[in-house]
């Protein structure tokens, strides 16, 4: 999968999304020092969320559309959380500028029909399905029809959910298609990250998969990494004191650094498979155990465990060849610290 000229790969380094959502604040000046600060800390990429409350839900104040206690927003009707949450789409153009500016790729997530229209007209360079709109279907046809990579979050999604939407997604021409493991809690409890999903993702889907992480921490996110997740999406907000509607499970310009930062160093650390010394180990490899003269010994005398002993360091026969060298007589004088040799040893040279 590419996003622009970018390879999405397990074995590519990580595909960091800096997800702004609301945490503008609706100011204009905010969303593009956001940018700004999502760069510097080492981003690939921006993401918005392209809707308005008329688009997202219904202007009715009561029954299922107030949301429920235990939400960070209990208490409120969903029309007037998105009144206050919706990013401008007349913001976009400017936006997008800064984000070129910056060096980082800017997408979005369309929450209706006529957002993936306004969206193509931007020339995104993907589009992301977010996890309450994975059983829309309409919505991941529409934009598969675009021809653009997409991203889908799975959070709340059972598997057969989401084999549903991939299937709907590939039937519609979808052929750079990514999936997110997340858990749509806000903030998610670490106990409920079940991180261990990503592999089984990566073996059940024929594609990337992701991380959308809503933790208010970093380790997950380095962790997904390190069981394969190719893609994250974090949630940013220059001050968590803002009151920024998404702000308790965003990070911090630092933090969101430190988040990349750790990433980066273990990709380093995964490698590839390799067995056998690297360049660095080749200076220690030397100093591995092999057979040593321990005691002065005679043309003609025994080989014994008094006179030959396994020590540091390694340039004798290997430890292993003990059993022959135990019996056999010198064929010269040896002094104590002289490494071992099949020519030292009596009887036909062996090979190694």
């Amino acid at each position: 999968m590419k996003i622009n000229q970018r390879i999405i790969d397990i074995d590519e380094p990580m595909y960091i999304i800096a997800e702004l959502s609301a945490n503008h604040g609706q100011d204009l000046d905010v969303a593009l020092e956001m940018i700004e600060a999502a760069a510097a800390c080492g981003a690939d990429a921006v993401k918005l969320q392209t809707y308005t409350p008329d688009t997202i839900t219904l202007d009715v104040a009561d029954g299922p559309f107030l949301i429920e206690e235990g939400s960070l927003w209990a208490g409120r009707s969903l029309h007037d959380l998105y009144q206050d949450a919706y990013t401008p789409w007349d913001w976009f153009p400017t936006l997008a500028d800064a984000a070129s500016k910056a060096g980082v790729d800017i997408f979005s997530s369309p929450f209706d029909l006529t957002a993936v229209a306004f969206l193509e007209g931007q020339d995104v360079p993907a589009f992301k399905i977010a996890s309450f709109e994975l059983v829309d279907h309409a919505l991941i046809r529409a934009v598969a029809n675009t021809g653009k990579p997409m991203i889908m979050s799975t959070g709340m999604a059972t598997l057969s959910e989401i084999a549903e939407a991939v299937q709907v997604a590939r039937a519609a021409g979808c052929s750079d298609l990514a999936l997110l493991r997340c858990n749509s809690g806000y903030p998610t409890p670490l106990t409920e990250m079940d991180l261990r999903t990503i592999p089984s993702m990566i073996s059940t889907f024929d594609c990337p998969i992701g991380l959308s992480d809503h933790t208010d921490g970093i380790e997950a996110a380095i962790v997904g990494r390190t069981l394969g997740a190719c893609i994250l999406e974090k949630h940013f907000v220059l001050d968590r004191s803002s009151g920024a509607l998404d702000a308790e499970f965003s990070l911090e310009p630092d933090e969101f650094a430190a988040m990349v930062t750790g990433i980066r160093r273990t990709e380093e650390m995964l490698g590839a498979v390799r067995y056998g010394p690297t360049a660095r180990e080749k200076h220690s490899h030397v100093h591995r155990r092999s057979l040593f003269v321990a005691e002065d010994v005679r043309k003609g005398e025994t080989f014994t465990d008094a006179n030959v002993r396994s020590v540091r360091p390694g340039q004798g026969l290997a430890p292993k060849f003990l059993p022959i060298v135990l019996g056999s007589t010198a064929t010269r004088d040896l002094k104590k610290g002289t490494p071992v040799s099949w020519e030292a040893l009596s009887g036909e040279p062996l090979t190694s």
